[in-house]
């Protein structure tokens, strides 16, 4: 009498493993990344606390390594996460990265995640640097930590609004706005410039979505999903 529950349930399961596994494969750098992001962050969570600082120290995108090694410095930081979860990274690559590749296409969603990452670092560096030089921020500020993704994930994001549908767009677009301009006048740090910058970027970046097919439009989402959650019950 199990003989019929289990083989649907086993069904399904073999269906959702092979949606999981087309979907992955559909955005191949994205989940490269990502997997490389675990590595290390396995890595961080098996050393020690000032091994682990001077870790991030020397793969940081700050002044000192920007001046000796730019190209090693910048490719080194994407590769690591300072603070936060890696399962909420996946959650976020998922979302953002996976869809703007998908949508795009590698080589075009690696472009806009290069333009975010290299051209927010030195802009926020250099605002760091104008900083130490008015006297508003120390001479060991050269050093300060910065690695991370965050600035390849506030570009994708931003781009993402030539991905909706037009009536979505502005509205989008102006939530993305908001929550990193929000940030910037409350935080007023170099990396709170760094991801306001990205956004600006990923907004430029319209000239590499002109041509790409398709659009999401959330409603229409929302309406089919009611739709099949109403058939189904």
């Amino acid at each position: 009498m199990d003989t019929f529950p289990r083989s649907r349930l086993t069904s399904r399961l073999s269906t959702l493993l092979h949606a999981v596994g087309s979907y992955v494969r559909s955005a191949p750098g994205t989940y490269l990344w990502l997997a490389v992001l675990f590595v290390t962050t396995v890595v961080m969570h098996h050393v020690s606390p000032s091994r682990m600082d001077e870790m991030l120290g020397e793969r940081s995108t700050n002044l000192h390594n920007l001046s000796e090694e730019p190209v090693r410095a910048l490719i080194r930081s994407a590769l690591w996460i300072d603070g936060g979860g890696w399962l909420l990274y996946a959650f976020l690559y998922t979302v953002f990265h996976a869809t703007a590749e998908r949508w795009l296409g590698t080589l075009r969603w690696l472009t806009v995640v290069l333009i975010g990452h290299v051209a927010a670092t030195y802009i926020s560096e250099g605002v760091l640097l104008w900083a130490i030089h008015q006297g508003r921020a120390p001479e060991t500020s050269v050093d300060t930590l910065d690695v991370g993704v965050s600035y390849g994930l506030a570009v994708v994001e931003a781009v993402l609004t030539y991905f909706l549908a037009f009536r979505w767009r502005f509205f989008y677009g102006f939530c993305v706005l908001g929550f990193y301009g929000l940030a910037l006048v409350h935080g007023r740090t170099f990396t709170d410039v760094g991801h306001f910058t990205a956004v600006l970027l990923g907004f430029a970046c319209y000239p590499l979505t002109r041509g790409r097919p398709g659009h999401l439009d959330p409603a229409a989402v929302f309406s089919r999903a009611a739709r099949r959650i109403s058939r189904g019950g």
